[in-house]
């Protein structure tokens, strides 16, 4: 079966130049900036552009459009950046980060009618996210898992790495620098993997917290102060569950024992060098 996916915020799409050559096929874009748009008709004509984002959710309810089998999408961080206002989610543009939520839970709504499993979910942006005055970071993971209340962490900031249960979906993120990919900079950019508690879809935990990816890059930075990629191994047990089902603590985040979604698992703290803080290794 071919794997489908809808893309938010396309730009000039490089969800599709990565995952095109896998085999993947996106079933529709949303860009409304004219130069990317024209980028879009010109390399993908066959690719239908729905424009605002806004309007995803009624297209899907109304059938106008396919519920994919993943969700991708990059949504405007300059109201997260450190470099900008950090109007955060009072800006129209970081709102945008509620909607693509949206448009994961109505893209599950259709699924669900027609037996189909849940939609995986791939999000992206700066880590100026993880420190917003408003908690911007926990309204999103709260409203992508399904907890009750926005997921808090401790002294306002999240660390780099971690991972949440909620009663819809288990959502893990880390952040990468593409300096450690082949890219001559500096880019670090906290990406983010969610699908559906029942385990039935791909585990975001082992997808981007792979232990052995970390085992072979140990490129010294040039800069000062800096860290270098290192190996976190043997790290103490911690059991932290919360009644609304999201797992967080500073520096990391607890674990499900014997948990039906990914076994055992265990969490500590480690170096920004090769691209998180907090590593996560199954026993």
């Amino acid at each position: 079966m071919t794997i489908r996916f809808g893309s938010v915020c396309s730009g000039i799409e490089a969800a599709s130049v990565a995952w095109n050559p896998l085999g993947w096929q996106a079933a529709w874009f949303s860009e409304i900036e004219p130069f990317p748009c024209a980028v879009l008709k010109h390399h993908f004509p066959d690719v239908p552009n729905l424009g605002d984002m806004k309007q995803i959710p009624e297209m899907l309810r109304t059938g106008q459009i396919e519920a994919p089998d993943i969700l991708c999408g990059g949504t405007p961080c300059q109201s997260f950046s450190v470099a900008g206002k950090r109007k955060s989610l009072s800006d129209a543009r970081g709102n945008l980060a509620l909607t693509f939520c949206n448009i994961a839970d109505e893209i599950d709504a259709v699924r669900f009618i027609h037996g189909r499993k849940p939609v995986l979910v791939f999000w992206e942006n700066v880590p100026g996210v993880l420190s917003t005055p408003d908690n911007a970071f926990g309204c999103f993971l709260s409203e992508l898992v399904g907890s009750e209340f926005p997921i808090c962490a401790p002294e306002g900031k999240f660390s780099g790495a971690g991972l949440v249960i909620g009663r819809k979906r288990i959502a893990a993120w880390r952040t990468l620098d593409a300096q450690y990919f082949g890219t001559p900079q500096r880019r670090r950019r906290v990406f983010l993997m969610a699908s559906d508690i029942a385990g039935g879809g791909a585990n975001p935990a082992k997808i981007l917290f792979e232990h052995q990816s970390l085992q072979w890059n140990y490129s010294q930075s040039e800069g000062k102060g800096e860290n270098s990629p290192r190996r976190i191994d043997d790290c103490p047990k911690q059991n932290n569950q919360m009644n609304s089902g999201a797992i967080y603590r500073k520096g990391g985040f607890g674990m499900f024992e014997k948990s039906n979604v990914f076994g055992t698992l265990a969490a500590t703290g480690g170096s920004e060098g090769g691209g998180s803080e907090t590593l996560i290794v199954e026993k």
